[in-house]
């Protein structure tokens, strides 16, 4: 199951939309690009599995 989580970029502080695959599991981090200055940011995804609410914490990459 998928669902949409909101993510501020570690480059230019702009909010940014991304998928979260929910049967992945409580922890997940991966990188994304910020979809208004392109820069990697890394990800660090944890879902409550009992609410279902999404925390994202981003830093740089590299």
């Amino acid at each position: 199951m998928q669902t949409t989580a909101e993510f501020y970029c570690a480059y230019c502080g702009e909010t940014n939309l991304t998928f979260v695959d929910l049967s992945v599991g409580g922890q997940q981090s991966y990188v994304e690009d910020c979809q208004v200055c392109c820069r990697p940011n890394i990800l660090y995804i944890r879902v409550d599995e009992e609410t279902l609410d999404i925390e994202i914490d981003t830093e740089y990459e590299g």
